[in-house]
């Protein structure tokens, strides 16, 4: 790391900007696939609710399967070697969709393998991501980084959906992909480029794969705010999932919108997520970061029972302004909860404690994506949409039984753990 990077802001860091600008190139291309991956099936495909929430629930899958021993795995090799990789099998997979469409080979089969196979190197790209920033940054730059990440992020979740809508418009969803695949391949690209070494794994003996999971889940359980944590990601994501599973079905067939407006819609959540990461460090100073992360959470909650009203009218806002709010929640959130990991985890643990967090968070997803799916086949979609939104505006609840309510700062939850 270079010395006087160490002293100055992250973004005269020169390597910190390769591995951000990886990351421009990477959320960009994934959330056109947002949008491009089901209107592929709904379009071309003709696909019903329970395949579309499959498809969607496949994206994210890996995290339930995978995501434990990812961490393990992640933890013995060269982080940003398994980033690039992944980069690169993500490239292959998703440029084979407009290939298979091009020569009229396509199938529903075909894309529930690619969402699951993409998804698998996905896994393996936000476990490694997630643990190599501390590499790149010292240590009181990690919450600053951090927020920087989270605007690319929000970023891309605000731009993809919207060039997503307009190149389905232009080119058709099967060709859209190719502009998730070149995502892709541009992260590849800047993260080959950083000249600071590829930190080794930390040398010693190897526990066996079961062994090491359960170092990292010993970890989460024992740290009483992760613990809750997890028990309140798992509910929000669940209903998360079962949105996000249903978001496009209920646009484009029970409001009735067009690919373009669709798109704006989805994009619109990325306002909350920029505004987040912009002042998550401004915030984190003059209120602390734990509380900040716990106004994040409840505030904005209320605003999930606006979506279920959404209508083809001046009501089409109701969707926006949830995802706005949602949007905003979940940055601020992940900001704080990850800066906290970074900095109390041990490094030779750090990969084993994100992935099986990410487990708990991510693995959920799925599957309320396939509970939504179920669940709008019998009470229709925006019914649905009601039950899930509800759940969504009580997730916090067992956050209520951690130390985080009463914590101005999160450096004073070990002691209280």
């Amino acid at each position: 790391m270079d010395p006087y990077a160490m002293t100055t802001g992250v973004l005269r860091n020169p390597d910190f900007l390769r591995f951000l600008t990886s990351h421009v190139g990477n959320e960009l291309g994934a959330n056109i696939s947002r949008v491009a991956l089901p209107l592929v099936a709904v379009v071309a495909l003709h696909a019903g609710p329970a395949q579309v929430a499959l498809l969607s629930a496949l994206q994210t899958a890996a995290f339930l399967l995978l995501g434990l021993p990812a961490g393990v795995w992640v933890d013995r090799m060269r982080r940003r070697r398994v980033m690039v990789v992944s980069d690169l099998a993500r490239f292959v997979l998703l440029a084979s969709i407009p290939l298979a469409a091009h020569l009229g080979v396509l199938s529903i089969g075909m894309m529930f393998t690619v969402a699951f196979l993409a998804g698998v190197a996905q896994v393996f790209n936000d476990v490694a991501d997630q643990t190599y920033l501390p590499n790149l940054v010292s240590t009181p730059q990690l919450g600053d980084g951090n927020s920087k990440l989270e605007v690319v992020r929000s970023g891309g979740f605000l731009a993809g959906p919207g060039i997503g809508g307009a190149l389905v418009q232009l080119l058709g969803a099967p060709r859209t992909m190719l502009a998730t695949a070149l995502g892709a391949l541009a992260s590849a690209v800047f993260l080959s480029s950083i000249r600071t070494p590829d930190k080794p794994p930390a040398a010693g003996v190897r526990e066996p794969l079961l062994r090491g999971i359960g170092a990292g889940l010993r970890y989460v359980w024992r740290d009483r705010l992760m613990r809750m944590f997890a028990a309140a990601s798992i509910a929000a994501n669940v209903t998360v999932g079962a949105v996000l599973g249903l978001s496009v079905l209920f646009l484009a067939e029970d409001v009735g919108l067009p690919p373009g407006l669709i798109g704006v819609l989805l994009m619109s959540g990325g306002f909350g997520g920029v505004a987040a990461g912009l002042l998550g460090g401004v915030l984190s100073r003059r209120i602390g970061t734990a509380r900040m992360t716990w106004l994040s959470l409840t505030v904005p909650a209320p605003f999930a029972l606006l979506l279920p009203m959404t209508q083809a009218d001046w009501r089409v806002a109701f969707f926006a302004i949830t995802s706005i709010a949602l949007s905003w929640s979940s940055a601020l959130s992940t900001v704080g909860l990850i800066t906290y990991r970074q900095t109390t985890v041990p490094e030779h643990l750090l990969g084993r404690v994100n992935a099986s967090f990410r487990s708990f968070m991510w693995g959920s997803i799925p599957l309320g994506a396939l509970l939504g799916g179920f669940v709008a086949q019998e009470i229709g979609v925006r019914t649905a949409l009601w039950v899930f939104m509800i759940g969504r505006l009580v997730s916090f609840v067992p956050l209520l039984f951690s130390p985080l309510p009463w914590l101005r700062d999160f450096d004073e939850a070990q002691a209280k753990s």
